[in-house]
């Protein structure tokens, strides 16, 4: 498997390419800004993007995904539940900056996802997991023995609650049932900040423990 990591935008957001070996096929997880640096990281690994998801629809997530979607001619996909969204300029007022303006709203989807479906990429394959509690239509991502887990699950944290949408409860409840589920090795690319594994978070995240 080809995994490529980029931190992308004001909020520092981790934005994922991943890639068949075999067949060079690929899809962009989290496309949150900086769209050149994204189709240039593509590129230089050779592959041809089929999918776009996002793990859930804040703006720090889907912010290039428009000019990723138009300059790759991939299909978007993102959980049901997360259809709406939040626009730039709402996030923005809530985060205390300005970003309208300079990013646009994401396209509609081709693909709506639910609790079990299966992505597959060029025989690699992921299962979207519902984790909401950061937003009603948060997923992660689990396959090829890692999870990409959005907002949900951080390195020693979980994703904020705050915001429209969120719930603490759901949030804990989503990460005991669901992620907590997967075997303790297998490691966690989280949508913000460094990869840790189920097992380091199962013992040490204090939100957890």
């Amino acid at each position: 498997m080809i995994l490529k990591e980029l931190v992308v935008g004001p909020f520092a957001s981790n934005c994922f390419i991943v890639g068949s070996e075999a067949t060079k096929e690929g899809m962009v997880i989290d496309p949150g800004a900086n769209a050149d640096a994204i189709l240039n990281a593509v590129r230089g690994l050779g592959l041809s993007v089929v999918l776009i998801v996002v793990t859930h629809n804040h703006v720090d997530h889907v912010g290039a995904l428009r000019q990723v979607k138009e300059s790759t001619g991939a299909g978007y996909a993102v959980h049901e539940a997360d259809v709406e969204g939040m626009t730039p300029a709402l996030f923005g007022r809530m985060l205390g900056v300005v970003m309208s303006g300079s990013l646009k709203a994401p396209p509609k989807p081709d693909r709506l996802l639910h609790d079990g479906d299966v992505i597959e990429i060029g025989g690699l394959k992921f299962t979207a997991l519902h984790t909401p509690g950061h937003t009603p239509g948060g997923i992660s991502l689990h396959g090829e023995g890692v999870v990409f887990s959005g907002d949900t699950l951080f390195n020693f944290g979980i994703g904020r609650t705050d915001l429209s949408g969120g719930d603490y409860v759901t949030l804990i409840n989503s990460i005991m049932t669901r992620l907590m589920a997967l075997p303790d090795d297998t490691v966690v690319y989280p949508g913000h900040g460094s990869s840790t594994t189920i097992g380091a978070e199962r013992n040490r995240n204090p939100f957890l423990v």
